[in-house]
């Protein structure tokens, strides 16, 4: 069933027969200000904007180019697709020579017969166009549900098998009529639109379903209050029996639980033609409504009513723009200066966003929202201030937090979300991006005059890196607060590795909703010698607590080696490959890749834990939940539309067998001449009767008995970086956040497809595999796929010799920074182990005597290995000996 969240607004008001405004501003050659009509309907949620040159008086191909060659230079209108939308296919044709990417052509359909259907419909595709079909055959436009069907029927079948289309390049339009125009035949028109609608969707699965929305409620043209509800009544019938889009007023929607009783049933009595007399009942309570439209709603906006200061309280904590401008401006106007503005009714605002969030009132998705509020009102005091200002370096933030992920490192999601944070609590945040080395760090940190520096890293070779800024900013004479944060970082790490180096306070920050307390506090002079004390001491006793602690590996190495994983090799045969060697795939498309998504680590990046889909109905969650869902569906709508992302992949499946902890990759099947030796780490803790200790090498046959093993490398694309990055250069951090989390869930779930087919197909050892989505994300499959860096395999250089194998940077495009994180970011990588009792588990604690028989193994210093297996040490490695070799 389709649902709101995959539905599509197509901008009706760029359309010169619909819109008088937008033909008297083409029919002046203004288009400039045309162009605004447009960026307006994109800004209020258009997601396709609908083109329509068609007025008698006008050269409407040229009008047609002219205004599309426009939009093509306006990054924020052509974001979106464009519907090229003419009766005259010439104007079509024009259209589609100036459209960038893919559009979608408004209509062809049957009324000139098969013939003139075939010829339009394959220079349409030769474009690589969508294309809308009218139900409109010889005979005229359908008015039942009957004929509509028949005519998307017969054009579909001629559109698939003659003219070469895919089902979901078609979009039919059964034709909205307007109802309760008082003749008695024109009662059942939105109910044969319903039932149309329902039957191509049941004949046709993978077609789209349009219409013009506004036609339903011309009747009542001049009542804006009745049409609206009209259409959101029309919409909440029509989208789950198979309505994808609608050429709508993307600004102009009524939510739906927003109309009042009464006009809600007598609009859907006539909509679905419920009672002879609906025409006559709704006319009668038509007039009451008519006007400004505040009486079509339950509530009126009192919220506009109320002081200003409340009025931009209001806006801040709901993420609404509309008004903060004109709300801005007059508290300026009563101001002595800008800035009181910010410190005053715009802070307080904030404060209670951060109180609401705080108390779990509020989500980090609507906490973005927020920020872009501030963010306007701010630019518009901004002009202002700089004329006022009165002393040089006068500047409205509280202070000013210079953040950057480490050298080698790529990963900034989580860095981003807390810059976001900072911005909406009117704190300057300086982000110098990714892999910042430490020059760059201190040398940024002096030239913007930062009050903090914060960094950030995922890898465990960051750790180093952040050891590294703090002890140079000791050399240089540094005085700044250090705020760390990451995936691999912690607390007894800050304590044990990095405030030791630095002496004006090392913090450690776990997640976004902490960092505006912190950072207040170090920037309080009256809290912050407090609060940096009861951080030292806090450190102290971390310290403390390591340097006391007992030896963590109990379990000497040939101990734990004698105890290894039984692979029953005597009586298990391995599998061999269906389509063994290198295959690079090319084939995933971002639509495929959507279902294989696990949405529950999607909210976890926003701070919002719960597993998907209960997460939706949490009493206190659900609402943020919903919405931040809601416009995660609809962005991953627009890139699979609009083909943002182009995945890319390769897997190998290779002949291998373990020698010791080692797996031996073979140049071929002969089994002589090793291609690659991967080295494995194995469990040294101590173990309960019964239980091995586990080694990722014990999961392949040894020498002898033939065996394989498989690799991949999947990425979304660097399309994911370029379109975050346009976004937060545009001051849209939420929809930069937003890309960036699903370009992330898409590389996984490339991960998650990639390896059912390898299974299925490609190594084939479980042919008939028949598993839901819920199924692979609870890993009911056999084999694993453990990742480098991950707790079966944490030594990150391991990715090196794997890149090496797969070919990676030439199929995929891929690239490893000297600290083995991939780039682009949305990416992952990784062994595919096929045994039937392979399973996933974390190396934990190794002792020094594993750490010098890796470092042999891996040609290694044993000080470089420390440094790579850092959180997996179970000992406190002597730095003395830094130089020593195994």
């Amino acid at each position: 069933m389709t649902g709101i969240a995959t539905f599509i607004n197509i901008g009706e008001r760029t359309n010169v027969t619909g819109s008088a405004k937008f033909k008297k501003l083409i029919m002046n050659d203004d288009y400039a200000a045309a162009l605004d009509v447009a960026r307006q309907q994109v800004e209020n949620g258009a997601q396709i904007i609908d083109v329509n040159m068609d007025e008698g008086l006008l050269d409407s191909e040229q009008a047609m180019t002219t205004f599309l060659n426009l939009i093509a230079s306006e990054p924020d209108i052509s974001r979106v697709p464009v519907m090229i939308d003419s009766s005259k296919f010439e104007v079509i044709e024009a259209g589609l020579k100036c459209v960038q990417g893919r559009s979608v052509v408004n209509s062809i359909s049957l009324k000139e017969g098969e013939e003139a259907f075939l010829h339009q419909a394959q220079i349409i595709r030769r474009y690589g166009a969508a294309v809308v079909v009218m139900a409109f055959d010889e005979n005229g436009q359908a008015e039942t549900a009957e004929h509509k069907f028949a005519i998307c029927k017969r054009s579909y079948d001629l559109l698939v098998d003659k003219a070469g289309f895919d089902p979901w390049d078609i979009i039919f339009d059964p034709n909205i009529f307007a109802v309760a125009t008082g003749i008695e035949e024109h009662d059942n028109y939105a109910v044969a639109f319903f039932d149309a609608t329902r039957m191509i969707k049941e004949a046709m699965p993978d077609v789209h379903v349009s219409g013009g929305l506004s036609n339903v409620s011309f009747s009542f043209r001049g009542n804006d209050p009745v049409r609206e509800a009209m259409h959101s009544c029309f919409l909440y019938h029509a989208i789950p029996l198979g309505l994808d889009m609608a050429i709508v007023n993307a600004g102009q929607i009524t939510v739906y639980d927003d109309i009042p009783d009464e006009l809600r049933e007598r609009v859907e009595d006539v909509l679905l033609n419920r009672r002879s007399d609906a025409t006559e009942r709704l006319l009668e309570i038509a007039d009451k409504y008519r006007g400004s439209g505040e009486a079509a709603k339950k509530e009126d906006p009192k919220w506009r009513e109320q002081a200003v200061e409340k009025r931009l309280e209001h806006a801040l904590v709901h993420g609404i723009t509309d008004y903060v401008v004109e709300d801005t401006e007059e508290c300026r106007q009563r101001a002595e200066r800008p800035l009181d503005v910010i410190e005053g009714p715009l802070m307080d605002g904030m404060n209670v966003v951060g109180d609401l969030f705080g108390a779990g009132k509020m989500f980090l998705p609507q906490v973005v929202k927020s920020a872009r509020v501030m963010k306007a009102a701010v630019a518009h005091l901004l002009p202002y201030m700089e004329e006022e200002k009165a002393r040089a370096g006068d500047t409205s933030a509280k202070g000013k937090v210079l953040m950057a992920t480490v050298k080698g490192d790529v990963h900034d999601i989580g860095k981003n979300i807390v810059g976001v944070v900072l911005q909406c609590n009117n704190y300057d945040v300086v982000d110098l991006g990714v892999m910042v080395p430490t020059e760059d760090i201190l040398r940024r940190a002096r030239e913007e005059k930062a009050d903090v520096v914060g960094l950030s890293g995922l890898i465990t070779p960051s750790l180093d890196r952040m050891v590294e800024v703090a002890a140079e900013m000791k050399r240089e004479g540094f005085d700044l607060p250090l705020m760390i944060g990451g995936a691999t970082t912690s607390k007894k790490h800050t304590a044990l590795k990095v405030a030791p180096e630095y002496d004006h306070g090392v913090i450690h920050v776990d997640d976004a909703s902490k960092a505006v307390g912190v950072v207040s506090r170090l920037l309080s002079k009256k809290m912050r010698p407090d609060f940096l004390a009861e951080v030292a001491a806090e450190q102290g006793v971390l310290r403390d607590a390591s340097a006391g602690a007992t030896e963590r590996v109990k379990t000497p190495l040939a101990t734990a080696r004698a105890n290894r994983f039984d692979g029953r090799w005597d009586d298990y045969v391995p599998a061999s490959p269906q389509v063994p060697g290198l295959t690079v795939i090319d084939d995933m498309s971002v639509e495929t890749l959507a279902e294989y998504i696990d949405w529950t680590p999607f909210f976890a990046t926003w701070e919002m834990r719960g597993v998907y889909p209960a997460i939706l109905n949490d009493p206190a969650k659900g609402p943020a939940a919903r919405e931040l869902f809601d416009n995660a569906r609809r962005m991953l709508d627009r890139i699979i539309a609009e083909g943002w992302f182009d995945p890319r992949g390769v897997a190998a499946i290779w002949p291998a067998n373990s020698d010791g902890d080692d797996i031996l990759v073979w140049q071929d099947e002969d089994r002589e001449s090793a291609r690659a030796r991967l080295p494995q780490l194995r469990q040294q803790g101590q173990k309960s009767k019964g239980k091995p200790s586990m080694c990722l090498a014990d999961f392949v046959a040894p020498k002898g008995l033939p065996d394989w093993i498989g690799g991949f490398a999947v990425t979304s694309g660097p399309e994911v970086h370029t379109r975050a990055e346009a976004y937060k250069a545009a001051g849209e951090d939420y929809d930069s956040i937003l890309v960036q989390a699903l370009g992330d869930r898409l590389a996984e779930a490339f991960a998650e497809a990639l390896h059912a087919r390898v299974r299925r197909s490609l190594w084939a050892y479980a042919p008939d595999e028949t598993l839901d989505n819920a199924a692979l994300i609870s890993e009911k499959y056999r084999g694993i796929r453990p990742a480098a860096g991950y707790p079966a395999c944490p030594d990150h250089t391991e990715k090196r010799t794997l890149f090496e194998l797969l070919d990676a940077p030439r199929h995929t495009g891929l690239t490893l920074t000297e600290s083995c994180a991939m780039w682009p970011a949305a990416a992952v990588s990784g062994l595919y182990f096929a045994h039937p009792d392979a399973a996933y588990f974390g190396v934990g604690r190794i002792g020094p005597d594993q750490v010098a028989d890796y470092a042999q193994r891996k040609g290694m210093s044993i000080a470089d290995v420390e440094t790579w297996l850092a959180p997996n040490l179970g000992y406190r490695p002597d730095r003395g000996a830094a130089t020593r070799t195994a």
